[in-house]
């Protein structure tokens, strides 16, 4: 008679970009599906998540390991979150390992516990002996007894009440009190669920519908929320979710800029009396993993957080809301290429719960699926109050000269707004103080040596910064080519304006914003709060400063420099150039006072401006996807791209003109294969790129096309010599 079995197999999945799973013997009983295990791979222990209980291994037992560790208790990802990203490993054709590891905190990734971290409290060891023991002159330790004796207080909860270290210590060494390690208290927030009803403003009627319509619904109902910027659509989210938190049940808002959580965080706080936690990259490693419990124990009554928020497990999820959805931030570029909103939409339908895409310039495939009927489509024409549609200005800067970026007619506009204490906005998305260094003698431009691309001059900083691999160095004294010192900035960034703005309108305070003077932690912050109480009178920035902030005192918005946008390469650019334009549009007139746009172009007649300033978003992306669909381009058909990357450009050729060679005949006649073709910055980072671009006009048909690719990828020996990836819904080229 055989012996029970000690042991069996399981499966499990590495963070490491292999599309593959490997198998292990574990003593029984086997960990679950969803629990982390700590195994031997390769010369070196990692952590490990088991996906499958096998009943064959993939090689021979014999040459099998057993697993080391078993981390979890209980699954840190359930059967819900496991099938969500088993979706996404099969749609994005990504190493399965790299997936199920983006939805776990990096804390967890390391092989720590799933747990809460310990509180310090102070407790009263002598509630009845409070006053005994003590010297009448020690009021502190006397104080800090008689709150202990209420109850068990933080030393933080007590600093902030008078109560320091040393008198703590000091009444810990008569025995009075001590100090004990203990897991927090989950939050019980559905039992003090409160609105507060004073700070719910009356709605419009077009306010009014688009939430009743979002309370009615059941089930998997998707929205398209388009609102004209200023239009209240924040409000329409808040009180779509009034129902789902007083059901007990969790909501989800994806947000696209870390910088536009806090504002977010403190209008939701004022409304609901409920934990609101926040996920996103600022965050510590602790934080974020105390955030994610919160979310995964239900804790967390609103979770706010950018892309990768969607990725966490819920106790139960009630509600998605996508602020922005447009936002190119929402696609992820590298790694695992997801698309949020297209992840969240799948969410939804699993847990047939409404989710709704809320923005005043729609991507054209949430707009693409709302004109065919996918989505629901609700619109805010209205700005509530007295506020009013900004009037548009187009001005031509041919024959006029300019004053770093800005034309005698665009000063005197802002003197007169300034003069009338208003606030003026000026949006120019290059930073630095030129984009180009140049020798006045020979013509020399000083060139970044690992990409080619000039280096950006920043002269506060006396230093060229190459924008795009972030290498540094000091500017010359003189041109290296023919000994020069005449070395003069070319072209225009927000530096150069700033000091022009100091020297124009010196009775003004300038504040600029662009990711230079915003890296200290809090500096942005401290940005927005002096913009709102009146401290500066002119903002300069980048897009930055062009989302989902309320300015109510600018009434004046100019963009100076938009004409390289107007003619990429880039089939998207125009969709991305009118969504950036209308965004920074809106920051002017939110308020009761009328606002006006101004634009500065050398092509005022360009039918792109005429159609954006004259018409308004809808009437150009209506127009902008009948192109689309007379030319096949998405969303009216799907793409897959690879991207193929290596110190020398040779071997990139090489590799995809092989795969081209075996893919081609496998593929039906309608499939585009384009490429292979180099990027439009060949080199980058000392990388020369090149890729490979699959179209098809059906989703299915694209997908066995890359997986036959990613098959005979494994069959080429130049893919040994190149680093490549697979984007599948690419959004933008190379």
């Amino acid at each position: 008679m055989s012996a029970p079995a000690t042991s069996g197999l399981i499966r499990v999945v590495l963070p490491i970009p292999l599309r593959q799973e490997f198998d292990y013997l574990s003593e029984l009983p086997l960990p679950a599906i969803g629990c982390r295990v700590m195994v031997s791979f390769g010369n070196s222990s990692q952590v490990a998540l088991v996906v499958g209980h096998p009943e064959q291994a993939s090689v021979a037992v014999h040459k099998l390991k057993p697993i080391q560790t078993v981390l979890d208790p209980r699954p840190v990802l359930t059967a819900q979150d496991m099938g969500l990203l088993d979706w996404a490993v099969q749609y994005y054709l990504h190493a399965a390992g790299e997936v199920y590891f983006q939805a776990l905190p990096t804390l967890l990734r390391k092989g720590e516990a799933a747990d809460y971290k310990t509180i310090s409290y102070w407790h009263n060891c002598a509630p009845g002996a409070s006053g005994q023991a003590l010297s009448p002159q020690a009021h502190k330790q006397r104080q800090a007894l008689e709150l202990l004796a209420q109850s068990p207080l933080t030393p933080g909860e007590l600093e902030v009440r008078g109560i320091t270290a040393g008198v703590l210590k000091g009444l810990a060494d008569k025995g009075l009190a001590e100090k004990r390690e203990q897991l927090p208290a989950p939050a019980d927030w559905r039992r003090d669920y409160a609105v507060n009803e004073d700070d719910k403003p009356r709605l419009n009627t077009e306010q009014a519908l688009a939430v009743s319509c979002i309370h009615q619904a059941s089930g998997f109902s998707p929205f398209l929320l388009e609102g004209v910027t200023g239009s209240g659509k924040t409000e329409v989210y808040l009180q779509a979710m009034e129902p789902v938190l007083r059901q007990g049940r969790q909501v989800l808002v994806l947000v696209p800029e870390i910088g536009l959580t806090p504002q977010t965080i403190a209008r939701f706080q004022h409304r609901f009396k409920v934990p609101i936690v926040t996920l996103h990259s600022g965050l510590s490693e602790r934080e974020r993993l105390d955030a994610w419990l919160a979310c995964r124990d239900g804790s967390a009554a609103v979770v706010i957080g950018t892309r990768s928020a969607l990725l966490t497990p819920f106790a139960e999820l009630g509600l998605i809301l996508i602020d922005e959805e447009h936002d190119a931030s929402f696609k992820q570029q590298d790694g695992f290429r997801y698309h949020a909103r297209d992840l969240a939409m799948l969410r939804a339908r699993r847990l047939a719960i409404p989710i709704v895409l809320g923005s005043a310039t729609p991507a054209f495939e949430s707009l693409h699926n709302a004109h065919s009927g996918k989505y629901r489509h609700l619109l805010l024409r209205q700005r509530p109050g007295a506020a009013t549609i900004a009037q548009h200005l187009l001005l031509d800067s041919k024959h006029v000269q300019l004053h770093a970026g800005l034309s005698p007619q665009l000063i005197q506009l802002m003197e007169g707004e300034l003069s009338q204490g208003n606030q003026v906005m000026l949006f120019l998305n290059r930073r630095g103080y030129a984009p180009a260094l140049l020798c006045h003698d020979c013509g020399w431009l000083a060139d970044c040596e690992r990409c080619d691309a000039h280096y950006t001059w920043h002269r506060g900083k006396a230093r060229l910064h190459c924008h795009h691999c972030d290498h540094q160095r000091p500017v010359p004294r003189q041109c290296p080519r023919c000994g020069g010192r005449q070395l003069l900035g070319t072209g225009l960034g927000t530096e150069q304006v700033e000091l022009a703005l100091a020297a124009l309108f010196p009775q003004y305070n300038t504040v600029r914003i662009d990711r230079d003077n915003t890296r200290r932690k809090g500096s942005f912050q401290q940005h927005l709060a002096g913009i709102r109480e009146g401290r500066y009178q002119i903002l300069l920035g980048t897009q930055m400063l062009a989302k989902g902030h309320h300015f109510p005192d600018v009434t004046l918005v100019a963009l100076l420099d938009v004409d390289a946008a107007l003619f990429a390469s880039d089939f998207r650019a125009t969709e991305r150039f009118a969504q950036l334009y209308i965004q920074v549009a809106g920051r002017a007139g939110r308020a009761s006072k009328p606002g006006r746009v101004v634009l500065q172009s050398h092509h005022p007649d360009h039918a792109l401006l005429q159609d954006l300033a004259n018409q308004g978003y809808d009437h150009f992306a209506r127009t902008a996807l009948k192109e689309r669909q007379q030319a096949g381009l998405p969303p009216f058909s799907y793409q897959a791209l690879f991207r193929v990357q290596a110190p020398q450009s040779e071997p990139c050729q090489y590799f995809l003109q092989a795969l081209v060679e075996q893919l081609k005949p496998l593929l039906p006649a309608e499939l585009l294969c384009a490429g292979p073709f180099s990027a439009q910055m060949e080199k980058k980072a000392g990388q020369f790129r090149h890729q490979l671009l699959l179209q098809a006009d059906n989703r299915r048909q694209l997908a066995i096309a890359a997986r036959q690719a990613l098959a005979l990828i494994d069959t080429i020996p130049q893919a040994r010599k190149v680093r490549w990836s697979l984007d599948i819904d690419p959004t933008e080229l190379w």
